[in-house]
């Protein structure tokens, strides 16, 4: 018995590529979400004092930040104001700038974190505190390593 076979051409199906944008957008919102961008790069050194009673502030988008510390190769502390130098007059006007760009809840419940360097002499310490109350900017948050030596 001989029977005429035609052999049939098999090809492997196409693989459907219609769920793919989807898939490629799902992951880049995953990665846009979790993903924690840096608002100003630090210009100065800084090693933030130990402490052992430390909390961790809950509402960082009602949080300033001044930086205090050496610039690198410099022997003398300075402040940094999001990503310029400043001294402590022009601090003032950085809290009310800081203030007017947030929402009505979190200005009032504003916390500027100082991130100075332990060695900071006290005396600009003491400007920068003065020129937050001036500005009425009661609520200060010292940043602080706790002894394992976690930043908080």
């Amino acid at each position: 018995m001989s029977m005429n076979r035609r052999r049939r051409r098999r090809s492997v199906p196409t693989l459907n590529t219609a769920s793919l944008p989807d898939l490629i957008f799902t992951v880049l919102f995953f990665f846009m979400i979790v993903t924690h961008m840096r608002k100003v790069t630090p210009r100065v050194q800084y090693q933030v004092p130990a402490g052992t009673e430390l909390q961790r502030l809950t509402k960082k988008s009602a949080v300033s930040y001044i930086f205090i510390g050496r610039p690198p190769g410099q022997n003398e502390s300075r402040i940094q104001l999001n990503d310029k130098f400043a001294s402590a007059s022009q601090v003032a006007d950085y809290v009310t700038s800081e203030r007017s760009r947030m929402s009505d809840t979190d200005r009032e419940a504003m916390t500027v974190s100082l991130k100075a360097d332990r060695n900071t002499p006290m005396g600009m310490l003491t400007d920068v505190k003065q020129a937050l109350r001036r500005a009425n900017a009661l609520t200060i948050n010292y940043s602080a390593t706790n002894k394992n030596g976690k930043k908080e």
